[in-house]
């Protein structure tokens, strides 16, 4: 399988890591590929875009590929992934980005969406090649959101070939970053083209430790029910983590900058 790290950014927008730093950390971590997906807000010239795009392809070798791509910003900040797009759009309308990007030839997965805008997403006109059924800096590490599951098993009865996508959405240096993409070792190169149609046919599994997740987004009962427990642990916690940070503020008390880097572990 090939190891993958998807949903990844940079400082050519908000990430705290350099694309050659992401290359050194991935490549010894054992990925073949990263997903590069930089804000499509952050590149105010398109000169600039094509440098992103062109040290992509600089630090790409036969032995890790680096996939560049863009995250556009929607209306309510819903937030849309291309990857393998580098162009921008004009538009902050979900379905003109979703043509968009089926148009530059890329695919197009809703990132970390809310629960609260799971009907607004389900009446779209367009729908989009995949959802992030996991995205482990918004639902945390330690497991999914039960109900993006329904979301997803939703949307394929409109769209099939719909799939379950699973990103990092790496930003900080000391963010989890172990929720990993397994792309069927029979695509014959991390090429663009060949990466880009094996996402698209699902040929992957996601993964974070002993837990892999199919790419049609089905999950058994008892994993369900674990997740749920999970999660409400983790929000449990995020949600004391946000009282205390609200009482430091309140005194005029800021923790230092290595101990909110280590409790970024946590998430």
């Amino acid at each position: 399988m090939i190891r993958a790290a998807l949903h990844v950014h940079s400082t050519y927008s908000d990430g705290e890591f350099t694309l050659a730093e992401l290359r050194q950390i991935f490549h010894a971590a054992g990925c073949r590929l990263i997903g590069v997906v930089d804000h499509a807000e952050a590149f105010d010239s398109g000169a600039r875009l094509a440098r992103f795009a062109d040290e992509c392809r600089d630090l790409s070798d036969d032995h890790i590929t680096l996939l560049p791509g863009l995250e556009f910003e929607c209306r309510n900040r819903l937030h849309i992934v291309g990857y393998g797009v580098t162009v921008r759009h004009p538009s902050d309308d979900p379905d003109d980005i979703i043509r968009h990007i089926a148009a530059q030839g890329g695919v197009s997965v809703i990132a970390h969406p809310k629960t609260e805008f799971f009907d607004w997403i389900r009446g779209f006109d367009s729908m989009p090649d995949g959802v992030e059924a996991w995205n482990s800096k918004y639902d945390g590490r330690r497991a999914p959101r039960p109900e993006t599951f329904e979301l997803i098993a939703d949307l394929r009865r409109r769209r099939p070939d719909l799939r379950a996508f699973f990103g990092i959405d790496l930003h900080w240096r000391k963010q989890f970053r172990s929720l990993h993409t397994l792309i069927d070792d029979s695509v014959p190169d991390c090429d663009r083209e060949s990466v880009l149609d094996a996402l698209r046919r699902g040929s992957f599994v996601g993964a974070a430790g002993d837990v892999r997740l199919a790419s049609d987004g089905r999950v058994t009962p008892s994993q369900l029910e674990r997740f749920g427990a999970l999660n409400r642990r983790g929000r449990r916690l995020k949600t004391l983590l946000g009282r205390a940070k609200q009482w430091s503020d309140a005194i005029g008390f800021r923790p230092p900058a290595a101990l909110k880097a280590q409790l970024r572990r946590l998430f």
